[in-house]
């Protein structure tokens, strides 16, 4: 057997290729949307892909089953009674393929979604099941959500049920020594306390995963419903887009370089400009109106709270990662970028008059200000997890993924700063904040962990806001 695990680490994601090499017959499990490894690492090693499999239609990612069927002329396959505008080979609970020795079992794991599906991975026919790819029915340290708008028409309740009996009637039945590999990893918002781990066994899980706990039916569904956060922006649209034909992506296509003026005009138009660049460099020069979310983080995730899914998008970027850019905002269905520019301290030289700069305060200078304006507001754009641990008195708690949808909240014509855990998020939401008119706005230097570094005073999250990632981010 040919195994491989892929981790996607700004998107939390994992997938999978797994082939049988006296065969040279494979297929790629839950694919990200650019493709190149999975054909480049199949020749490697002489096997043909004739499957692409889906756990179920993800909501977090675009997926790379259209690009893998027309590169390989893979079928496409989803659970029984998913529905899709492209032509899919369903595959029933039960189902078997046999790639040669290797066989992989279908088993119908709903509860995640309607449709979800999880593959066991025998390595030879006949033995004991070598592992099981669970996609986002199992997660190691936690199971998957039941409450995300991809599955419309289907209370939290009704899929928190289905899961429970799915976990129970079709996962926790394997062996203790399978081993158990998700679809998704720690960071992700499909789930609220996924572990940092690669794989585990179905014995480690039923031991430590607090979803499978010895409870009743009535209880795993509170638990699993309390303590999830509102899905990011962009899920419908992803969720949306997997389920339609859609362009095929091209992951060694740069974008087109774009000169000051046409940027100057598209922004007139209503295209919104990523500056890529770190929040220490952005801070020290930037074209005025962008908005910077650093290619160094969770650069699509965040990206889609700041931008619109059918939005036009100028990238800018250290010299050689546009491509890189325009890539990850692909992974989430986001390919409307028009342009590049990579040069843009050269411009913002050339062009003084059109450059700002971003105002980053020392966590004792906001306290100063805090305590001799009463008009100065403070937001809080952390996660209510982070938040349980103390707020900055007074703050407003907007968490970044609902910054977008609540600026009718905040008062463009008094002085704001923003502040996060370190200093990543708090330069999105700043520079967002500027770039829909919010004229005096600063952040916390080095964030909540300067502030409370420095020993000055917290309180308690007043008014928790539900509306954040369900784990830590930077």
């Amino acid at each position: 057997m040919f195994f491989r695990q892929y981790e996607l680490g700004c998107l939390s994601l994992f997938s999978y290729l797994i082939g049988d090499e006296t065969t040279g017959r494979a297929v790629v499990v839950d694919p990200q949307r650019d493709v190149s490894q999975y054909l480049a690492d199949a020749e490697t090693v002489g096997l043909r892909i004739e499957r692409v499999i889906e756990t179920h239609f993800h909501a977090d990612f675009l997926s790379g089953h259209l690009e893998l069927a027309a590169a390989t002329g893979a079928a496409v396959s989803y659970g029984e009674g998913a529905a899709a505008d492209f032509p899919i080979d369903p595959l029933a609970d039960g189902t078997r393929l046999e790639l040669g020795q290797v066989v992989l079992e279908v088993r119908a794991t709903p509860g995640h979604t309607p449709e979800s599906i999880s593959v066991v991975v025998y390595e030879q026919r006949d033995a004991e099941p070598w592992g099981v790819l669970t996609g986002d029915t199992l997660f190691i340290g936690d199971v998957g959500r039941p409450d995300l708008l991809a599955s419309v028409g289907w209370t939290p309740e009704q899929l928190a049920r289905r899961l429970y009996r799915s976990l129970h009637d079709k996962l926790l039945t394997l062996p203790a020594q399978t081993r158990v590999y998700p679809a998704h990893g720690a960071g992700s918002a499909c789930g609220k306390s996924m572990s940092n781990a690669t794989e585990s066994t179905i014995g480690e899980q039923r031991a430590t995963n607090y979803a499978l706990a010895p409870m009743s039916e009535d209880a795993f569904v509170e638990v699993v419903i309390q303590g999830q956060s509102v899905a990011p922006l962009y899920f419908a649209f992803a969720a949306d887009s997997n389920r339609r034909a859609h362009h095929l992506f091209d992951d060694h296509e740069p974008p087109p370089a774009m000169d000051l003026r046409a940027i100057q005009q598209a922004q007139r138009d209503g295209a919104v400009v990523i500056d890529g660049r770190s929040p220490e460099v952005f801070a020290s020069g930037h074209l005025r109106g962008a908005v910077n979310v650093s290619l160094d983080g969770r650069f699509a995730e965040y990206a889609g709270d700041v931008a619109r899914p059918d939005q036009r998008i100028v990238v800018i970027t250290d010299t050689g990662r546009e491509t890189e850019a325009r890539v990850r905002l692909a992974r989430i269905g986001f390919d409307n970028v028009i342009g590049a520019l990579v040069d843009v301290e050269q411009v913002l030289a050339a062009h003084p008059e059109i450059a700002e700069v971003g105002s980053r305060l020392p966590a004792s200078d906001v306290a100063v200000w805090r305590s001799e304006d009463p008009n100065l507001q403070i937001v809080d754009v952390r996660n209510p997890a982070e938040q349980q641990a103390g707020v900055v008195p007074g703050a407003q708690l907007v968490a970044l993924p609902s910054l977008l949808e609540r600026l009718d909240e905040l008062d463009p014509a008094r002085p704001i700063v923003v502040y996060c855990a370190g200093g990543y998020r708090s330069s999105v939401a700043a520079s967002l904040l500027r770039e829909h008119g919010f004229a005096r706005v600063a952040e916390v230097l080095g964030g909540f962990d300067a502030w409370h570094a420095a020993g000055l005073p917290t309180e308690g999250p007043s008014t928790p806001d539900d509306t954040s990632r369900a784990s830590q981010q930077p």
